[in-house]
């Protein structure tokens, strides 16, 4: 009978994310990720035979994971028009630095380097613009409210605004009015 694994891959990428966040993605190393964890380089190797396959792991785990907060936060209108944007829209109104900004900050910036990265992201988006389009009566309305949306997220993110609480809960409001007049 095989021995079961000790390692769990969540600790390997929770390792990577950490060290993205304090070295960034262009010296995310190996050996740095294995210390993190607390592992020997060899078990990161064995999981994640690189260090761009380690790097599109986390980009996919945290694809995926953004998907899951998404239709959790779209429940609530789930029989409603509109429903994935307002989950959208509820998301942004929950914005979290660490979980929103800085760790999608560095991703930005290896995916920049990586034709694969940008084309699982890429596809992430494409999927999520899909579902947001499908559930609404008016995609030209949508699309203006998602692109302000990221518009909004993107300049925190690159540290170009610092939305107070209460500017980004206006722009949201006005978001949520373009989406809900006729």
């Amino acid at each position: 009978m095989a021995r079961p694994r000790a390692i769990d891959r969540a600790t390997i990428l929770d390792a990577a994310e950490q060290v993205v966040l304090r070295d960034g993605a262009a010296r995310l190393t190996l050996d740095a990720v294995a210390v993190v964890a607390g592992i020997s380089k060899a078990s990161v190797i064995y999981d994640y035979k690189t260090k761009q396959a380690l790097i599109q792991a986390v980009v996919e785990r945290w694809i995926a994971g953004w998907g899951e907060r998404l239709d959790k936060a779209t429940e609530p209108y789930i029989d409603g028009d509109d429903a994935r944007l307002r989950g959208r829209i509820d998301v942004a109104r929950d914005y979290k630095e660490e979980e929103d900004g800085a760790v999608v900050f560095q991703l930005c910036s290896a995916m920049t380097q990586d034709e694969q990265l940008r084309q699982t992201m890429n596809e992430g988006f494409r999927q999520e613009l899909g579902k947001m389009l499908s559930s609404t009566k008016n995609p030209d309305k949508a699309l203006l409210a998602l692109l302000a949306i990221e518009g909004m997220s993107i300049l925190q993110m690159f540290g170009v605004v610092e939305w107070q609480p209460e500017q980004r809960e206006k722009i949201l409001s006005g978001i949520e009015q373009l989406i809900t007049q006729d």
